[in-house]
């Protein structure tokens, strides 16, 4: 590893591309890996734009909970996408490289789409919380302009977000190495090939990491806190039953995604290593986005009837 990072050893002026070193560097394991991947992206895509799709077409799918599904799966298949193909290039490539503007549009992407789904589960914990602790009301608060109104400001944030930590962070001395310790262009691996000062954009980052997910995470668990209150002091327990199913999907979502960044942000710097990093990007980028359209459907029994009725038009 050092001799090739010594190989790479290079000035601002000579950056034009990076070497990504990907998941694994023994060449044995890259066809099995490449297929797996290959499979897991494909199903990506197929579970998220068939849940856009659905969402978007059936008119019992036209509520507030399932225009953030919508938005939720285009997200994810988002983040993926910007991931997904050039890291499965990479596992066929004898060297996997990415031009410096490549290398740019790939975070800007990946950033972007990552910030936009805290926020959009954040949204669909809102919408939870109105639909459980203020029923009568719920078309009310959740109208179209409100649910448009919070996609939007969670898409332009994340858009200033992404182009400000990017443009901070290409404009850069690259002098130290053009390899990027991952498997795509992520922030953190590029500020360890940076030579100049790079304090205040490790600060930005750190800060908007840590308001994003604090943020978009208190949302979440005080929606939970008031839906917990009201289910308890429910008479029914056919209604409670009603409110728990309503809110296990989403629920489940949020733990898994939520759980996989806390790992990675709140570990002991001593234990902090790129290869665990690793792991839990794959996780987060490739995995989630495959299971979260399974999460949201099989537990759906509207989403289920819309699929069947989709399939009856088909054939």
């Amino acid at each position: 590893m050092e001799e090739i990072i010594n190989l790479n050893e290079t000035t601002q002026s000579q950056v034009t591309e990076f070497i990504l070193m990907g998941i694994t560097n023994r060449p044995e394991l890259k066809g099995p890996l490449f297929l797996l991947f290959f499979i897991n992206y494909v199903a990506i895509v197929v579970g998220n734009l068939g849940l856009i799709i659905i969402t978007s077409v059936d008119s019992h799918l036209q509520s507030p909970m399932y225009f953030f599904l919508k938005h939720l799966a285009f997200v994810d298949l988002g983040y993926s996408t910007a991931i997904g193909p050039k890291m499965l290039v990479g596992f066929i490539e004898e060297k996997n490289t990415i031009s410096t503007n490549g290398c740019a549009t790939q975070l800007v992407f990946f950033v972007i789409f990552i910030a936009s789904e805290l926020f959009i589960l954040s949204a669909m914990a809102y919408d939870r919380y109105v639909a459980i602790c203020k029923p009568l009301h719920y078309m009310v608060i959740m109208s179209d302009r409100v649910c448009w109104l919070l996609v939007t400001i969670s898409y332009l944030y994340s858009i200033v977000v992404s182009l400000l930590i990017t443009i901070k962070l290409f404009k850069s001395s690259f002098c130290k190495s053009n390899v990027i310790q991952h498997f795509y262009c992520d922030g953190l691996p590029i500020l360890s090939t940076i030579c100049s000062d790079t304090s205040e954009i490790e600060q930005i980052i750190m800060i908007f990491a840590a308001f994003n997910l604090v943020s978009s995470l208190m949302i979440i668990l005080i929606s939970y806190v008031f839906i917990l209150v009201t289910i308890l002091r429910m008479n029914s327990s056919e209604g409670r039953h009603k409110a728990f199913s309503t809110c296990g999907s989403h629920l489940t979502g949020v733990v898994i995604f939520y759980g996989t960044l806390l790992f990675m942000y709140l570990q002991p710097q001593s234990s902090h290593s790129f290869d665990s990093d690793k792991m839990a990007s794959v996780f987060y980028t490739l995995v989630i986005p495959m299971i979260n359209p399974l999460i949201y459907s099989l537990r759906n029994k509207e989403v289920k009837g819309a699929l069947r009725r989709l399939l009856k038009k088909i054939m």
